[in-house]
């Protein structure tokens, strides 16, 4: 018998796991993949190694900007995989060891939830039954894959997040399909190799949901790069290697590449472990459709005894955001009133230069009918960035409140924010005035002291 039973270990379940553990609860894990979940194997980790490797590239290729020169620089895309898979395994083995140090059994198989008794809830691994007095959901997401004709007769040409980053070789080609975070941290990746890229986007810009004017800036970084976008344009199919879409005019269009990346969102895992049997609630979209486990702010679902955490919510899809939520979860386990908040989750897209953001956009404020002041500054009024940013462009933007000046918003573009966001998080969380801004004293010279001196334009 456990106290907690946790199903899926990504940063939501591994967290609340070690959490749980170290406050003396008996905790089994099950995890039917690799400890780490998505985020450590097939997400963040990997791909920002796959970054950083690309990065090095880029400086030792423009090094004579800083008075470097680096003759012939050349990669091996085999050196890079290698050295990601390193990092991976040896993340994972850090999660392992935590586990084993806060005496949480971890369970490698496919969970299955049999109900609930007396005794607690059962859960069913192999030819094991385990029961536990609560239970949380942590099963994560998938890639979503929409029914687009010709996609399964295209076979391993198109790949999702996962596929592609077990490829063994460069593409010299890739067509994207979704201009989204993913999608642009590997356009991003891939065009710093000198593979030919190509990103099909359905929305008006890049990057939807993030700050406008700074999600244009971006695009018009690689279009100088040498990325190829198309906006406001609808896949109508994959024709072998070819991506075929209609354009804003209506014409059909094609483009090709030795690799098609499908990268148009993910959905809730919600299914496939039993939760019928337990009768728990599912949030549902517009239109009516399950798009996650419904939880109230401090992770419960409507059965008594069994929370959800991460992405299994189909709300905030970010590993920190499920770290957090899973610490919630087992704080109110534990008797705690502890409950989650969402004004301060930080977004960030890795890629060269960097976007991070936090709290409202412009056009979110505009669309809650908050009456707000824009406050602005190029990332070069700040010292440090124009000494390691030669010719880099960026800016940093506040979106204050009026008529008190509360921080409601923080966005950057420009190396490296995704560093420095987590002060602006605390601001937010805080509900900081640009005033009270004002009086922190920042290190100098540091790029976050970008953020003072934005404040300082009121």
């Amino acid at each position: 018998m456990f106290d907690l039973a946790i199903i899926g270990g990504g940063p939501g379940g591994y967290v609340a796991a070690e959490r749980a553990g170290a406050k003396g609860l008996q905790v089994v894990l099950f995890e039917k993949r690799e400890l780490g979940g998505v985020c450590l194997n097939e997400g963040c980790i990997p791909t920002k190694t796959l970054l950083y490797s690309a990065k090095v590239y880029d400086y030792a290729r423009h090094g004579d900007k800083y008075g470097v020169s680096v003759e012939n620089a050349t990669f091996d895309y085999g050196k890079i995989v290698a050295r990601k898979e390193k990092v991976v395994k040896k993340l994972v083995g850090g999660v392992k060891a935590a586990m084993r140090n806060h005496n949480v059994t971890v369970v490698k198989g496919e969970a299955m939830i049999e109900g609930r008794s007396a005794e607690g809830i059962a859960i069913r691994c192999g030819e094991e039954t385990y029961t536990a007095r609560d239970l949380l959901i942590c099963t994560g997401s998938e890639a979503t894959v929409p029914p687009i004709p010709g996609l399964k007769e295209a076979g391993d040409t198109v790949v999702t997040n996962r596929e592609i980053l077990a490829l063994r070789e460069r593409p010299e080609e890739l067509v994207v399909i979704g201009g989204g975070v993913i999608g642009m941290e590997f356009a991003s990746f891939f065009n710093s190799l000198g593979t030919k890229v190509t990103v099909i986007e359905m929305l008006p810009e890049i990057l939807g949901g993030l700050d406008g004017e700074i999600s244009a800036m971006l695009r018009a970084i690689y279009a100088k790069k040498g990325i190829d976008f198309h906006l406001r344009c609808k896949v109508t199919a994959i024709e072998g290697n070819s991506v075929v879409y209609e354009d804003p005019d209506g014409q059909t269009c094609r483009v090709s590449g030795d690799k098609i990346l499908l990268s148009v969102g993910r959905r809730a895992n919600i299914s496939g472990f039993g939760l019928e049997n337990l009768g728990v609630e599912m949030a549902l979209n517009k239109g009516g459709k399950p798009v996650g486990i419904k939880v109230d702010e401090r992770m419960r679902t409507n059965i008594p005894g069994v929370y959800a955490a991460g992405d299994v919510t189909g709300f905030s899809l970010l590993a920190h955001t499920a770290s957090r939520e899973g610490e919630v979860a087992v704080n109110n386990i534990l008797g705690g009133s502890d409950h989650m908040r969402y004004d301060a989750i930080p977004g960030v897209v890795y890629t060269n230069p960097e976007v991070a953001g936090v709290g409202l956009t412009e056009e979110q404020a505009k669309a809650k009918g908050i009456d707000y002041d824009v406050l602005k500054l190029p990332m070069a009024f700040a010292g440090r960035f124009v000494a390691e940013n030669e010719g880099g462009e960026g800016v940093c933007k506040l979106i204050v409140g009026k008529p008190y000046h509360e921080v409601l918003g923080v966005h950057m573009l420009g190396n490296p924010c995704s560093e420095i966001i987590h002060s602006c998080c605390i601001a937010i969380e805080q509900e900081m005035t640009v005033e009270q801004l004002k009086e922190v004293v920042f290190p100098h010279p540091t790029v976050s002291e970008i953020i003072k001196e934005t404040a300082f334009t009121l």
